[in-house]
């Protein structure tokens, strides 16, 4: 006689995946504004658009943290990759001038840990309430086989919103616009395939280890929650007239700031305008990486870019280290093939 066999002898433990389920709910729930109308466990999200704007534009992203999941996993540490995720995502479509509304995730995993799990939504969930942004929804997928054993994979997607005349892309930079950088906690979500490298395979080093110029152990200083600037920027752009953002992440200053540059102008950036973060000279010596190749990885200390009238910069500069942002004028605009110069 053939023996019956059940979804969970396949590796897929329907009953845990639900446990999982009851335990973020409420985690979920404390993020929802009164435009959510729909309870976690419909198909889908429900989220009643209130039109507060004459023409508004939704901006969405999406994203993961990456290979920092890595350094998660070795300190067995859940709780702060959401932040990450939630304030990645949402400084990419802060940089248009959008204002996020809601947030979905998607968590892939060999076998669902409950209590993992939680610990993922609790950084989902703070890190949207923090910025006003409602988690509605999302996907946790338990694949036997496709994950090594206790890792996972997470994933989000944000949707938000600005008035049409007020989106900023860019266009209107021109000659003499300055460009402002803000200052970045250390790595944030990006390079982290070759820090991992230099640091574990090269330098060997483990993730309890204290390092004197970090003035931290590695795992605590890689595990650092990637800044979310929007509390700062929010009042900055109903203030002032930001012609271009852009967010520092794979690629550098000149792989992200090129993106928003129109055909004829170049940024001229002098990377000795900011001190750089100890972690930085850090894994550049541990694996003997010159400096183009840092600033192409990297994000070098600068997070977040403004890009400002002459007129303007001391204003904006000023209002944003009155709420204790760190902020360098590091370089200009000028005529030229659009691109990106780092001089130092």
């Amino acid at each position: 006689m053939t023996q019956k066999i059940t979804y969970r002898d396949s590796g897929v433990d329907i009953n845990k995946a639900d446990l999982a389920k009851q335990k973020i709910k409420s985690l979920a729930k404390s993020t929802f504004t009164p435009e959510v109308l729909s309870e976690l466990g419909k198909f889908g999200g429900f989220y009643a658009f209130k039109k507060r704007h004459k023409e508004p534009v939704l901006i969405s992203s999406t994203d993961s943290v990456g290979t920092k999941l890595k350094v998660a996993f070795m300190m067995n540490k859940h709780n702060t990759v959401g932040q990450d995720l939630v304030n990645h995502c949402v400084n990419d479509i802060l940089v248009h001038g959008a204002k996020p509304l809601f947030f979905l995730d998607y968590i892939g995993a060999g076998k669902l840990n409950p209590k993992v799990v939680k610990d993922i939504i609790f950084g989902l969930s703070q890190g949207c309430k923090k910025v006003g942004c409602s988690l509605i929804g999302g996907e946790m997928a338990e694949l036997p086989g496709f994950y090594n054993k206790g890792e996972y994979d997470l994933v989000g997607f944000i949707v938000g919103v600005v008035e049409k005349r007020k989106i900023i892309d860019g266009s209107s930079i021109s000659p003499k616009d300055q460009i402002l950088g803000l200052k970045s906690n250390g790595l944030h979500t990006n390079g982290y395939s070759l820090a991992r490298k230099v640091i574990f395979d090269i330098g060997r080093y483990k993730v309890g280890d204290y390092v004197k110029e970090l003035k931290t152990t590695i795992g605590k200083e890689l595990l650092k929650i990637h800044r979310c600037y929007a509390p700062s920027i929010f009042d900055i752009i109903k203030r002032y007239e930001i012609k271009g953002m852009a967010h520092i992440t794979g690629g550098g200053i000149g792989g992200n700031l090129s993106r928003i540059l129109p055909d004829g102008l170049k940024a001229v950036i002098d990377t000795r305008a900011w001190p750089k973060h100890s972690v930085f000279s850090f894994i550049q010596k541990t694996g003997n990486i010159n400096r183009e190749e840092m600033y192409k990885v990297f994000n070098m200390g600068i997070g977040l870019v403004l890009l400002v009238s002459r007129e303007e910069k001391e204003k904006v500069k000023r209002n944003l280290e009155k709420v204790k942002e760190k902020v360098y004028h590091i370089g200009e605009v000028i005529s030229g093939k659009k691109e990106v110069k780092l001089i130092c």
